[in-house]
């Protein structure tokens, strides 16, 4: 009969909660196209204040992709360096 280890479940739960992070990635792409498609509309309805609309849109997807970003660190430290792991095979 296998015997689950400390060690092999918190690789399992630190694999699977690195998956769940890039689910975070989802959301910046819905909302960096809907803005990329109201920005060039807003364009084809007023081509004169393009550089003020292109400007705003740019500096809103910036801040939108910090969160894909942060999904992306938090998966790399789960699957690479894994703190859980050091943590809890000492105690």
């Amino acid at each position: 009969m296998n015997q689950i280890t400390n060690e092999g479940l918190i690789l399992a739960c630190s694999a699977v909660g690195a998956g769940l992070a890039m689910i975070a990635g989802v959301g910046p792409g819905i909302g960096q196209g809907y803005a990329a498609g109201q920005g060039a509309a807003a364009v084809g309805r007023n081509p004169g204040a393009k550089g003020d609309i292109m400007s705003t849109m740019l500096l809103g997807q910036a801040v939108a992709e910090t969160t894909g970003l942060y999904g992306l660190v938090i998966a790399l430290l789960l699957m690479y360096a894994n703190p859980l792991l050091t943590r809890f095979l000492k105690l």
